[in-house]
């Protein structure tokens, strides 16, 4: 349950500072281009890959990682865990599977996302 609190917190946290950034990209460099999205989706892949190396290393307790993997970055950007996730399949030798997820990450989000769409247009008869 500790465990399960300390995610819970640091997802807070990570939700809280992905919005922050946003309102800053947003207002320095504009709207016509979400910057905001890519500067935290970049950074998660960045800020997981340092983050599961040095926690393998050094090996950290479970719970931080977790807070910070799964809470802090997963709060921040869930890319972050997609593109760890799939780089390892890769570093396995599994590029197979790597491909499929990517395709079926890209392919099946804009399914859902197009999917949804149409739903909730449909729910408000527009």
């Amino acid at each position: 349950m500790e465990r399960f609190l300390w995610v819970c917190l640091a997802g807070a946290a990570g939700t809280g500072t992905r919005y922050l950034i946003a309102l800053w990209a947003n207002e320095r460099l504009g709207p016509a281009f979400p910057c905001g999205t890519l500067i935290v989706n970049l950074a998660g892949c960045f800020a997981i890959a340092v983050v599961m190396e040095t926690a393998t290393a050094l090996s950290w307790p479970a719970t931080v990682r977790f807070a910070i993997t799964v809470g802090f970055l997963g709060g921040f950007t869930t890319y972050s865990s997609f593109n760890y996730e799939t780089s390892r399949l890769l570093e396995l030798g599994a590029t197979g599977t790597a491909v499929l997820n990517v395709a079926a990450t890209m392919l099946g989000g804009f399914a859902a996302g197009w999917l949804g769409l149409i739903s909730a247009r449909l729910l408000l008869g527009r």
